[in-house]
């Protein structure tokens, strides 16, 4: 209990980086490099046999493996809110209450996006004199008061959604491409994705939009903060011609073998512009692989069970490596229990920015953990909707629900376990485990496949261990107003700013608001 008091209390400490500074005196430019639907056994570092991935690999030989890191939720939009707040997303309404513990997120017809009430870390940066620019899936709401420029960006490439589609622009609109505040086109009929050969040239575009940022930025005294959030690896999979064909894992590794090619150039950029000393650089994923969409359109979760979707280890634990050349020294691994949530506080305190005191804040600052090497220990919460599914603390995981998907979803072959059934644990129906959580030890059992006896000592003095962080968790949870219980198709992208100039305004049906339906 006291140990977990402690991690909220480290949050003050004194950062290393504010006495390090960067390699010019200044407060270092921040690169965040955030995959989409990537999973943990997707690189070569992690054991994936192809070893495709090897400038991800250089990277992580070159920093900080992290191989026990988080995602605050088993789907997009509400693991992007709480990385952008610092906060689960039962705190900052990224979350149903139509529902007992559904997954939702934000598809063109919700209403609801980022409330005006929490902070992102952008809007901070900002005023403390960076520059922001997010380049790729927005996914925090995709109507005009949700708009990132309004949320401390200054400035934009890429869309408020997933890339689905085509369509046929009368029963739904195709999804807008931004630049900064307009349109400039529309997937599918400016940026195409052929579905066939799964061709596009999408990852190109947005490498080049982060190799002319930091061009631009880095002989400006002003620092930078690039959110680079791509989504290659999130079906319909996709790759430009020249890496079409090229792996030995089909289509998805054709996406991740130029995802990987792509950082390379960014990481290289930063060398050549003589900028790495400052820059510092984190990679991670918003959940785990679509195992539903594998092999074709989805990726590896290692040795984990189950993936997107699931609060078990294959949908919510994701890859992390830290890089900052002359701060955290090469060939290190942490075994310390890392959040996207993190992301959030870590840059605020490598920037010297005060971390918000007027609410919760989920994330703890790693700084001491990438900089120094300490470790501390803290909870992973794993929710799913508005149901608390899981705890782990230190290496015991703790189910106190269990759910993969209904038998429904499954007669119809949608299946987030594919190959992985195991009784009792993956189930079909919503099982309480309150009373006698199922609890694993994740060092021993990563797969979640041999529970804990309830009548072993080691079960007792786990859950002695973990029922009071439970409680106290649960007793100080303030949930925020639900922000995706309410779907209207007259607010889907029909006329986003800009289309005027393109003569691309679509006119929107009567309003007619429901209650989103979220099926798992």
């Amino acid at each position: 209990m006291a140990l977990y008091i402690m991690y909220a209390l480290a949050l003050g400490f004194l950062n290393p980086v504010l006495v390090l500074g960067g390699m010019n005196g200044t407060r270092p430019n921040i690169l965040l490099l955030l995959m989409d639907d990537m999973g943990w056994g997707d690189l070569g570092v992690f054991g994936e046999p192809s070893r495709e991935t090897p400038n991800l690999d250089k990277m992580a030989s070159e920093g900080m493996l992290f191989p026990n890191f988080y995602t605050a939720n088993p789907l997009c939009s509400p693991s992007r809110a709480a990385l952008l707040t610092g906060r689960l997303p039962i705190r900052n309404g990224f979350y149903t209450t139509n529902s007992h513990a559904r997954n939702a997120y934000t598809p063109q017809e919700i209403m609801g996006g980022i409330p005006d009430s929490e902070v992102l870390f952008p809007e901070l940066l900002k005023k403390a004199g960076y520059v922001n620019k997010i380049i790729g899936k927005w996914h925090l709401g995709h109507r005009p008061s949700y708009h990132p420029l309004r949320r401390g960006f200054d400035e934009w490439f890429g869309s408020p959604n997933c890339h689905f589609g085509p369509y046929d622009n009368k029963q739904r609109p195709n999804i807008p491409v931004y630049r900064d505040w307009d349109m400039v086109g529309r997937y599918y009929e400016d940026f195409n994705i052929d579905h066939k050969t799964g061709e596009s040239n999408l990852t190109q575009i947005y490498l080049q939009e982060a190799l002319e940022f930091i061009n631009r930025q880095a002989g400006d005294q002003q620092p930078f903060f690039l959110y680079w959030s791509i989504d290659a690896t999130h079906a319909p999979v996709y790759a430009s011609r020249p890496f079409l064909g090229t792996s030995r894992r089909g289509l998805y590794g054709d996406a991740v073998r130029e995802i990987d090619f792509s950082i390379g150039k960014i990481l290289g950029l930063l060398n050549q512009k003589d900028i790495i000393k400052d820059t510092f650089v984190f990679f991670t994923s918003d959940n785990g692989a679509a195992l539903i969409s594998a092999p074709m359109q989805g990726g590896s979760n290692g040795p984990f069970l189950c993936g997107k979707q699931t609060t078990f280890e294959g949908g919510m634990r994701v890859p992390g490596i830290a890089w900052w050349p002359g701060h955290v020294a090469p060939g290190q691994v942490s075994y310390q229990l890392g959040s996207i949530m993190d992301l959030f506080t870590t840059s605020l305190s490598l920037a010297g920015v005060e971390i918000p005191k007027d609410r919760a804040i989920d994330g703890i600052d790693l700084s001491p953990v990438i900089l120094e090497s300490e470790e501390t220990e803290r909870p992973i919460f794993y929710y799913r909707g508005n149901e608390l599914m899981a705890v782990r603390l230190g290496q015991h995981k703790a189910h106190y629900w269990t759910w993969s998907n209904s038998w429904e979803e499954l007669s119809q072959g949608i299946n987030f376990c594919p190959g992985q059934n195991i009784t009792g644990v993956t189930t079909h129906v919503q099982v309480e485990h309150s009373i006698n959580p199922l609890l694993f030890h994740l060092g021993r059992d990563p797969g979640e496949k041999y529970s804990i006896s309830v009548l072993s000592t080691e079960y007792e003095a786990a859950l002695s261990r973990i029922s009071p962080v439970v409680q106290q968790h649960r007793n100080s949870m303030v949930p925020g107003e639900p922000q995706l219980n309410v779907c209207d198709l007259a607010v889907m992208n029909w006329s986003p700013p800009g289309c005027e100039k393109l003569g691309k305004c679509l006119t929107p049906p009567q309003s007619n608001p429901w209650k989103c339906v979220w099926p798992h």
